[in-house]
C-alpha cells in the first residue's frame, strides 16, 4: 500500500497597491492640513471677539461717563440717548439701568432755571476789548470767566485772531478740566473739558493721565457694592498711578482699601482663603483693618499658612563604640616627716 503525499499550495497575500497607500496618505495630510486651518481660523475668530469687546467696553465706559456729564448740566435728553444706547449694547451694564431712571424722573419733574455763570461786562471796543479782557481772566486762573469771555469774542466777530483765540480756547479748557478733577472733585466735568480741548489740540501726557484715572474711577464706583471683584480691579488701577484723585467723598486709596477688605470678605466665604489673605493684605498696606476684615484675615491666614509641625528627631543608640571609661584622681596622702 503506497503512501500518498499531498503537495499543499502556498496562499497568496495581495499586497496593497501603492498607489493606494499614497492615496491615503494624501487624504490623511489633507485632513490633518484641514484641522489645523481650523484651529487656527478660531484662534482668529476668538481674537478677533477680544478685541471688538475691548473696543466695546471701552465704547460705553466713554459714552456712560459723558452721560454723567451731561445729567451734572441738566442735559437729560443727551443723556438719555446715550444711556439707551449703552443698555441696548449691555443690558447689565453697571449703573446705567439706575442713571436712566433718575433721567428719566427728572425729565418729568420741572427744573428750576439755574444760575448762569457770571459774565464779564462786554467792553465797548468790541471783540479786541474782550479778547483782551479773556487774557486778563486768563491770567488770573478764572477758567469758568475766561470760556465766557472767549465765547463773547466769537460772538462778536468769528474771524478775530482765530489762531491765538483757538489757542487760548485748549489752554483754558485743558487747566480748566485738570482743576476740576484735582483739585475739586468734579471728574465727569473734568473729563467734559478735558474732551472739549481735545478738539482743539492733543492733550499732554499729564491732562491724558489724569483723564485716564478719572474714568477708572468712575467706572469703579459703578461697581461699588455690586461687584467688589471688579472694583478692586478698577480701582488697583486708578491706585496705582492716582492715589490722592477724589470725587469729593473718597480718595481713590480710601475706596481701594475699602473694596479690597470687602472682596477678602466675600472670598473668605468662598473658602478662597490664600486670595482673601492678598486682598486683606493689600488693604492693611494702605490703611489698618476694620474689625470683621481683621478678624476674617486671620482666619484665612490660619488655614491658608497653617503653622508648621515640629518633627522629632529620633536618638540612634551608638553601635560598636566602646565608652571610655572615666578615671576620678585620688589624693595622695603625703609622707609623714
Amino acid at each position: 500500500m503506497s503512501e500518498s503525499t499531498e503537495i499543499t499550495q502556498p496562499i497568496k497575500v495581495k499586497k496593497p497597491s501603492r498607489l493606494r497607500a499614497n492615496l491615503l496618505s494624501v487624504v490623511g495630510a489633507l485632513v490633518l492640513l484641514g484641522l489645523s486651518i481650523f484651529g487656527g481660523y478660531n484662534v482668529a475668530i476668538q481674537d478677533r471677539q477680544q478685541a471688538e469687546s475691548q473696543v466695546k467696553n471701552q465704547t460705553l465706559s466713554e459714552q456712560y461717563s459723558f452721560a454723567l456729564v451731561d445729567i451734572q448740566f441738566g442735559r437729560y435728553e443727551a443723556a438719555k440717548q446715550r444711556l439707551d444706547f449703552i443698555i441696548s449694547s449691555d443690558p447689565n451694564y453697571p449703573g446705567a439701568l439706575q442713571k436712566l431712571t433718575e433721567v428719566m424722573v427728572s425729565m418729568s419733574v420741572p427744573t428750576a432755571t439755574s444760575t448762569p455763570l457770571p459774565t464779564p461786562t462786554p467792553n465797548p471796543t468790541g471783540a479786541e476789548g474782550i479778547f483782551n479782557q479773556a487774557k486778563q481772566l486768563v491770567a488770573a486762573g478764572d477758567w469758568s470767566n475766561a470760556l465766557v469771555a472767549l465765547d463773547q469774542v466769537r460772538k462778536a466777530d468769528k474771524g478775530y485772531q482765530t489762531g491765538q483765540v483757538d489757542g487760548m480756547y485748549y489752554f483754558v479748557l485743558r487747566n480748566y478740566g485738570f482743576d476740576l478733577i484735582s483739585k475739586q472733585g468734579n471728574l465727569e466735568g473734568g473729563i467734559y473739558q478735558l474732551t472739549l480741548a481735545e478738539r482743539f489740540a492733543p492733550l499732554d501726557n499729564s491732562a491724558k493721565g489724569l483723564r485716564e484715572g478719572a474714568r477708572l474711577y468712575i467706572v469703579a464706583s459703578s461697581f461699588w457694592g455690586v461687584n467688589w471683584e471688579q472694583a478692586v480691579n478698577y480701582l488697583g488701577q486708578a491706585y496705582a498711578g492716582w492715589p490722592g484723585l477724589w470725587d469729593g467723598t473718597m480718595t481713590t486709596s480710601a475706596r481701594f482699601q475699602i473694596a479690597s477688605m470687602r472682596y477678602g470678605d466675600q472670598l473668605t466665604q468662598q473658602n478662597k482663603f490664600c486670595e482673601a489673605v492678598k486682598q486683606y493684605e493689600n488693604a492693611s498696606s494702605i490703611s489698618a483693618l476694620d474689625a470683621v476684615a481683621a478678624k476674617n484675615y486671620n482666619d484665612a491666614y490660619r488655614v491658608c499658612f497653617p503653622p508648621a509641625t515640629p518633627t522629632e528627631i529620633p536618638l540612634t543608640p551608638t553601635i560598636g563604640v566602646t565608652e571610655t571609661p572615666i578615671v576620678v584622681p585620688t589624693d595622695t596622702p603625703l609622707p609623714t616627716p
